[in-house]
């Protein structure tokens, strides 16, 4: 069952064209790969898919792209409700500098939760949720800047958490780690799946091979291809996409 839908998605940054005709099912509770080398629109497409891109100035999008049926696109669309349901990680760690528990607690208050025991629950479940509870729970006060890299990204996963988002963007989550922090994120992603479903933009093929459950490769701003991720790196059916997983450009 498809979560999020596209279709003939074109996107322009001025004159020059980002991402062309795309077409794309992301699947409910799985992990989809974005791959391709610097430059080929993964992660332009990422950010289509809560909006991010209208932050950006002389961004024209054209096309289709549903959020089960809503299409997230029309003039109508609520965009700060639309971004609770699809959060989203950023390639760097990116706490805020505030306690460990103000960082869960931030989005659930400003979306006007102010009862202890209610935001005392959420921050828990969003810690455990992120597999950092035991390591954090008797320093919540303590400021988050004092964690590793690794706690870190797992922080802002769990300020994500916190939203009850439907949907996670990961952007490079783990290219600023180190692989033993890499590895506690790839669990986590895998766990996460049973819940949330998760688009990732990854430059690792072999992060993609372990977690995703399907792979959609990008170039130069087209979809070349998208199938089962075992699919991909064993039979697939463009040249290029073989090309690009064994390394001989990107």
């Amino acid at each position: 069952m498809s979560k999020i839908s596209v279709k003939n998605l074109n996107l322009y940054y001025g004159d020059f064209q980002a991402l062309r005709n795309i077409d794309l099912n992301i699947e409910e509770k799985k992990v989809t790969a974005l791959i391709g080398p610097s430059g080929c629109g993964k992660s332009t497409f990422l950010r289509t898919l809560n909006r991010m891109n209208d932050l950006i100035d002389n961004v024209k999008t054209a096309g289709s792209l549903c959020l089960e049926d809503q299409d997230i696109y029309r003039d109508d669309v609520d965009v700060v409700a639309l971004r609770r349901r699809i959060g989203m990680v950023f390639q760097k760690p990116n706490p805020f500098p505030k306690s460990i528990y103000e960082n869960v607690a931030y989005g659930p208050k400003r979306y006007g939760i102010k009862d202890k025991k209610q935001l005392d629950e959420i921050v828990e479940r969003s810690l455990r949720e992120a597999a950092l509870w035991d390591e954090v729970k008797d320093r919540l006060d303590k400021s988050a800047l004092g964690l590793s890299g690794g706690q870190q990204q797992r922080l802002c996963i769990a300020r994500a958490l916190a939203m009850k988002p439907e949907v996670l963007l990961m952007d490079e989550p783990t290219s600023a780690l180190d692989p033993i922090a890499t590895a506690k994120i790839e669990e986590l992603i895998i766990e996460l799946k049973k819940n949330y479903t998760i688009v990732i933009v990854t430059h690792s093929m072999q992060q993609a091979a372990r977690i995703s459950d399907n792979t959609a490769f990008f170039l130069m701003g087209d979809l070349i291809e998208v199938d089962k991720t075992q699919k991909i790196f064993t039979t697939p059916r463009d040249k290029r996409t073989e090309d690009y997983i064994t390394g001989r450009f990107g």
